[in-house]
């Protein structure tokens, strides 16, 4: 609207209300991103309760009854008194031997059963390595198997003194607990393995671990495997007494890790 003014010949001005208005720029708009909704049929339920922690700790518990129940029906330890097949022999036969040997630690076998079965089958040197080799490859399947299908339903179960003071150990000094673990007999293999899986210990500290740790056990009970069929001979009095030392300190140094642990 023109005022008095301008009506009269003046000069047109705007009013304040229409400047305003003209000199508004409309903001661009910008678009929202879009959340898709979460899953909710019964297929989206049935992925999540199989992917839970407890499921997944349940597939672990199957498999290693499976690989046990496996165990006491094919009986590997017949392997002691029948030997290797004859189609196999040399190396080709330790690297099958090294496979059949992790696998059979998974499963619970004893490795001084394992180890003297290397030394009967080839000997000290090669059956040396292929207990090693076996034994560094049984480690790594089962502290795989234990973080990926047990650690997450595990830790928060460890609540009580002793067993927060034994995951402490291994998540901040895992190469040195570990090491002890291998050098001294008395913590059972798989045991050790499921128990590294279980804390935040790193995979190359565990397996240099077992792989420096296991040498000097391996070593003289594959060397009585290999001597065993002269038990008097000073090879096998040697390793005999290779393998009974370490099982004596390691009872001490046991015994007294646990008066420490309980003391903190």
């Amino acid at each position: 609207m023109l005022d008095a003014h301008t009506r009269s010949g003046g000069t047109a001005t705007a009013s304040p209300r229409a400047t305003a208005t003209e000199l508004v720029v409309p903001a661009p708009l910008v678009p929202l991103p879009v959340v898709a909704p979460a899953p909710t049929g019964f297929a989206a339920r049935c992925t999540r309760t199989l992917l839970s922690p407890w499921a997944r700790f349940s597939l672990l518990v199957a498999l290693l009854t499976a690989a046990a129940s496996s165990v006491l029906l094919f009986e590997p330890q017949r392997l002691l008194s029948e030997g290797w097949p004859p189609q196999l022999g040399g190396v080709a036969a330790a690297s099958v031997f090294a496979v059949a040997y992790g696998l059979c630690t998974v499963a619970f076998v004893p490795r001084p059963l394992l180890n003297l079965a290397a030394g009967a089958l080839f000997g000290s040197q090669l059956g040396t390595g292929a207990a090693l080799a076996g034994t560094v490859l049984g480690a790594g399947l089962a502290f795989g198997l234990g973080r990926i299908l047990g650690q997450d339903a595990l830790r928060p179960l460890l609540r009580g003194r002793l067993l927060k003071a034994a995951d402490g150990q291994l998540s901040r000094h895992g190469l040195r607990s570990m090491l002890a673990a291998r050098l001294f007999p008395g913590v059972p293999f798989w045991a050790a393995n499921y128990c590294a899986a279980v804390s935040r210990m790193g995979w190359l500290p565990f397996l240099a671990a077992t792989a420096l740790g296991s040498i000097p056990n391996t070593t003289a009970y594959v060397v009585a495997g290999a001597s065993a069929s002269s038990p008097t001979s000073p090879l096998f009095l040697v390793s005999m007494a290779a393998i009974a030392l370490p099982a004596a300190a390691g009872a001490v140094v046991a015994w007294r890790k646990r008066h420490h642990l309980r003391r903190r």
